[in-house]
């Protein structure tokens, strides 16, 4: 052979070569990627609704959502048969548009083409019988959603909010609740007019009924941010008993803006550290954190608590949930220097603070779990059409913020805020179980403010429950409520589990 035709041999041997790396690139590598692609709507009509979806179900079996068959050209119609109650947790799989949330993150598993499923697809070639989709399993407690549910629902006063619950020693996410929520069924039907009226009417509702206000939407903490003030004092060399000044009123130097306490907290001259959590005096933590801590050990305390990072459940590395990441701002000045008076106003929660409601679950997990924060997770299991397991959770730990020592003397603090008749927190009581916790009372401009509480349940020395619940715009009495309702969701998740 030439040289010329060995030269063309090579060529055509190389375009071979690139032939078949680009087919085992797209048919291997991207098939998912394509296959559960939001834009690919005329392909999931025809193909996916051939086979039966599999279930989303909570913990002990509760199905979440499930696909029936129907008469109409797409053999099975989606359901969803706990409303609006897990709306914002298992999302919706409409027929034209894209699909949300757990329907979205474990879409391949649910319709069968995932990696784990590849032996029941060959199995589906050789043989022609199709199995249905593989069923998710998640770790949401029935009793703690729907107590967090009705109690949204029954807070006259209060229409927006969220209450967010996780298992301090593993991560397991127990109760996300978002309010107010939606009914998913009418967005999968195969009308799609109706389908698209439907969500159009909830995406111009002004309530905003569609967001997820759990995870997806940022908030001033108030003094629940103590709880990281406190923190950053016990690592440097602050005790419990060590004496602070806290007074009626704090103007921090170079500002003339005064802080002052909230309605009804009495807080004298001289105050024990411990005892101004118990009491929440505003005072004595601005002056603590604007003269003393300074805002670098509340910035690196509060990012060590996963403040600045991007919050992700185990399954879910592209962030499918939508969590925002909660931020300190900035505590300096135009000139790069220290802003006294920021710092001051971020060690109560206000300035630049910003923290979902899963953070705030976090923070008193973190505490309540020896200072060992846990990575959130919500899928239990994923089990096979025959119901066998094919993945089952495993726990790990993400962060540690504090040492043991620090921990469990912020646990002991936060605990007597809900014991102490003193505390702010004390309708988050239950009966023979330690609950520790703390309120927080937000400021929101003109409008009224925001109530929160952050909080955990210890049982036979073990931390059983944290929870964290927002109310928006609760006004006067809202930190009381959201003690109360985290109280009650902490209640439930304990009888669940005997």
């Amino acid at each position: 052979m030439n040289a010329p035709l060995r030269r063309v041999g090579v060529v055509v041997l190389v375009l071979f070569g690139l032939l078949f790396v680009n087919l085992n690139w797209v048919q291997a590598y991207k098939a998912d990627d394509y296959r559960n692609s939001d834009y690919n709507t005329h392909r999931v009509q025809i193909s996916e609704y051939q086979r039966q979806r599999g279930s989303i179900e909570a913990a002990g079996g509760v199905v979440l959502a499930q696909s029936r068959q129907t008469d109409d050209d797409l053999k099975y119609q989606r359901m969803y048969p706990m409303g609006d109650q897990y709306a914002h947790i298992v999302g919706v799989k409409p027929v034209s548009n894209a699909s949300t949330d757990i329907e979205k993150l474990e879409n391949a598993y649910l319709q069968g083409n995932a990696d784990s499923q590849v032996a029941d697809r060959w199995l589906a070639m050789l043989t022609g019988k199709r199995t249905s989709g593989g069923n998710v399993l998640l770790t949401l407690s029935p009793g703690a959603q729907r107590t967090g549910y009705e109690a949204l629902q029954n807070k006259g006063k209060v229409r927006k909010g969220a209450v967010v619950a996780l298992d301090p020693s593993t991560g397991a996410l127990l109760a996300a609740v978002s309010a107010p929520s939606f009914d998913p069924n009418p967005l999968v039907s195969h009308n799609s007019k109706a389908a698209t009226s439907a969500f159009n009417q909830l995406e111009q509702n002004p309530d905003k009924p569609l967001f997820n206000r759990a995870f997806s939407e940022l908030y001033p903490p108030g003094s629940t941010f103590k709880v990281i003030d406190s923190a950053a004092a016990l690592a440097n060399g602050v005790q419990p008993e060590t004496v602070l000044q806290g007074g009626t009123s704090y103007t921090a130097p170079g500002t003339t803006h005064v802080i002052q306490n909230a309605p009804g907290v009495f807080c004298p001259e001289q105050i024990t550290l411990k005892q101004a959590l118990t009491v929440s005096c505003n005072t004595a933590f601005s002056r603590l954190a604007a003269e003393q801590l300074g805002a670098d050990p509340i910035k690196k305390m509060a990012q060590a608590f996963g403040f600045e990072e991007p919050v992700r459940f185990d399954q879910d590395p592209k962030n499918v949930m939508g969590v925002a990441t909660s931020h300190t701002g900035t505590m300096q000045d135009p000139n790069g220097q220290v802003d006294r008076p920021t710092v001051a106003q971020s060690a109560i929660g206000q300035s630049n603070v910003q923290m979902t409601p899963l953070q705030g679950a976090l923070i008193a997990a973190t505490v309540a779990n020896g200072g060992r924060q846990m990575r959130p997770y919500l899928i239990d299991k994923e089990l096979a059409a025959d119901r066998t397991p094919t993945y089952v959770a495993s726990p790990h730990e993400q962060r540690r913020p504090l040492n043991e020592q620090n921990a469990g003397t912020l646990r002991d603090m936060m605990i007597n805020v809900v014991a102490s008749n003193d505390g702010t927190g004390t309708s988050a009581r239950i009966p023979g179980v330690q609950v520790g916790g703390k309120t927080g009372t937000a400021q929101n401009g003109n409008n009224p403010d925001h109530g929160w509480f952050i909080g955990f349940a210890i049982k036979d020395g073990k931390p059983v429950a944290a929870v964290a619940v927002f109310l928006e715009q609760a006004g006067s009495g809202g930190s009381h409520d959201a003690a109360q309702i985290a109280g009650n969701v902490m209640r439930a998740i304990i009888q669940e589990r005997g």
